[in-house]
């Protein structure tokens, strides 16, 4: 996955540094895998926290700007907060797998089901849930854009309400390959969790504004952080609004770090006036870097 960003000494570091941090190889399971080790999300959360922070490192050194403002979307705010200097890199790597073994430990295995709903608004998402959940869970927890929404919860109430959300006039309804059901009511057990963690670890005021996935605010006090950071276990990534609140205030081009372009092609669709671009390889930081120098 970091292949396309060349040999770089910066990458490489970063990865060193976040294995040292874990006491294991991220780097050999980052090259190497095998692929199932890599789609286990006590893995997937490191590699992406890192793989987003050396990226960022490679654009800070090819003289790419400081952006004006940050955010992450669910696993992303982490990174956001580290660039934001709000946590500290060595910190934050553990911490994100801790998140994951609670994440991945709050629902037993096959219970929890996740889907993405697509060409239907985010209202009758909601509905739909509403109707499908017939005593178990079933949430609208990732608002992507205006008329893509992920649903999560039990098993069967997601089976449910992905049949309900086809037969309302949803274009496409997608079972998504996941290990547990994200940001649904069922993790509240993880952010109980996560909350414990979090009151041993020191927090600094952001050096750059984060918008945060809970609340869609920029908060500057460390431990109302932290209940963001809490809160957002169990509560829907809303990706929408943090794209319009960064178009409100001021923002013009927004850019996907790290190894990845699915949110790059959101941003148009989020708010009016915003540019999205993706960093996902040389091509794509060359690209951004030219943006900005013009």
């Amino acid at each position: 996955m970091m292949a396309a960003y060349g040999d770089s000494p910066v990458i490489r570091s970063t990865f060193d540094e976040a294995s040292r941090a874990l006491g294991r190889d991220l780097w050999n399971l980052v090259t190497e895998g095998p692929a199932d080790a890599l789609g286990q999300t006590v893995n997937t959360q490191p590699l992406m926290l890192t793989s987003g922070i050396a990226a960022y490192r490679l654009w800070r050194e090819k003289g790419g700007k400081v952006p004006d403002m940050v955010a992450g979307h669910s696993l992303g705010e982490y990174s956001a907060l580290v660039v934001a200097g709000v946590l500290r890199f060595e910190d934050a790597v553990p911490l994100v797998e801790f998140r994951a073994k609670a994440m991945q430990e709050a629902v037993p295995a096959g219970e929890g089901a996740m889907a993405a709903i697509l060409g239907l608004n985010s209202a009758a998402v909601i509905s739909v849930c509403n109707e499908s959940a017939q005593g178990q869970v079933v949430e609208a927890v990732n608002f992507n854009t205006p008329e893509q929404v992920v649903i999560a919860g039990h098993a069967a109430a997601v089976q449910r309400a992905a049949e309900a959300a086809k037969a309302r006039g949803a274009k496409r309804a997608v079972l998504l390959p996941v290990s547990a059901p994200f940001h649904c009511s069922l993790m509240k057990p993880a952010a109980e969790r996560l909350r414990q963690k979090l009151a041993c670890l020191s927090l600094s005021p952001p050096q750059i504004k984060v918008v945060n996935n809970s609340d869609v605010a920029c908060l500057t006090d460390p431990l109302l952080i932290k209940g963001a950071l809490v809160r957002q276990a169990a509560s829907p990534v809303r990706w929408v609004e943090t794209m319009q609140a960064m178009a409100a205030l001021g923002i013009t081009h927004v850019y996907e770090c790290g190894p990845g372009k699915v949110l790059a092609g959101l941003v148009k669709r989020c708010a009016d006036g915003l540019a999205g671009g993706a960093m996902a390889d040389l091509a794509g930081m060359e690209a951004a870097l030219a943006v900005m120098d013009a």
